[in-house]
C-alpha cells in the first residue's frame, strides 16, 4: 500500500518549459534594442535550446548566447540577473497537477516535494502556484545542502513524512536526477514521460498525465 508520494517541481507538477517560453518572448522585448536584430522568435528558440529544459547553468547560457551574437559580455549578465527577477511571474502548474494533489491528500497519503534549484525561486514559484497548503515537506536542493540524484534527498523527505521507501512513490521528468535517484533510495520510481529525455532504464512506471497516479495507486 502507497503510503507517501514524492514529487519533483519543473516539468512534473510545474509547466516549466512553457513559463520560461513565455519569459524569452517578455524578455526580447524588453531588451530588443541592444540584441542586434536578432527576430524574436529566433531568440525564443535559441534561448530554449541554451537552457536545456532547466538543467544549464543560466549564466553560461545567456554568456554563450551574447557570443554568438557578437554583443558585449556584460549583456549576458544584465539577461540573467532580468530572468531571475521576472521568472517568478511566468507560469502555471500542469492543468490536473492540484486536483490529483488533492485526491492523494483526500486518500490519506502524505506528499513531499523534492526540487533542486535556488531556495528563493523554487520557494516563491510554490506559493504562487498554490501548492503548499498540499503539501507535507519541502525539500528544496540549495536549502538541504543535497541534490538529486543524490538519494539522500529522498531519504530525508521520507523522514520528514515518515514513511519508509517500500510504501513510497516518487513522480518526476528527469531520467537521472528523478527517476534513477529514486530506484537507488528504494522507492517505487515513476516517470513522468516527457518527449526530450531518453527513456529511463530503471523506470517501475511511465505516466503521461499527473491524473493517471490516482488509478495507478488504486491497482
Amino acid at each position: 500500500m502507497v503510503q507517501g508520494v514524492l514529487f519533483d517541481l519543473d516539468g512534473t507538477l510545474f509547466d516549466r518549459d512553457g513559463a520560461v517560453r513565455d519569459l524569452f518572448g517578455a524578455q526580447h522585448r524588453a531588451f530588443q534594442g541592444v540584441l542586434g536584430g536578432i527576430s524574436p522568435e529566433r531568440y525564443v528558440e535559441r534561448m530554449l535550446e541554451l537552457d536545456d529544459h532547466g538543467h544549464a547553468d543560466r549564466r553560461t547560457a545567456y554568456g554563450r548566447l551574447v557570443r554568438e551574437l557578437g554583443l558585449d559580455a556584460a549583456l549576458g549578465d544584465a539577461l540573467t540577473e532580468h530572468f531571475r527577477e521576472v521568472y517568478p511571474r511566468f507560469g502555471a502548474p500542469f492543468p490536473d497537477a492540484l486536483s490529483t494533489l488533492r485526491e492523494l491528500r483526500a486518500r490519506g497519503i502524505a506528499i513531499a516535494l523534492v526540487t533542486n534549484g535556488r531556495t528563493d525561486t523554487q520557494a516563491a514559484k510554490v506559493e504562487r502556484l498554490g501548492l503548499e497548503p498540499l503539501l507535507d515537506a519541502t525539500l528544496i536542493s540549495e536549502r538541504e545542502g543535497i541534490r538529486k540524484p543524490d538519494r539522500r534527498i529522498f531519504e530525508l523527505a521520507l523522514k520528514r513524512i515518515g514513511v519508509v521507501a517500500e510504501r513510497a512513490w516518487h513522480v518526476g521528468d528527469h531520467p537521472m536526477a528523478d527517476v534513477a535517484g529514486a530506484h537507488a533510495a528504494g522507492l517505487t520510481a515513476i516517470w513522468r514521460f516527457v518527449p526530450y529525455w531518453p527513456e529511463p532504464a530503471c523506470k517501475d512506471h511511465t505516466i503521461h498525465q499527473l491524473s493517471e497516479l490516482v488509478s495507478l495507486i488504486a491497482t
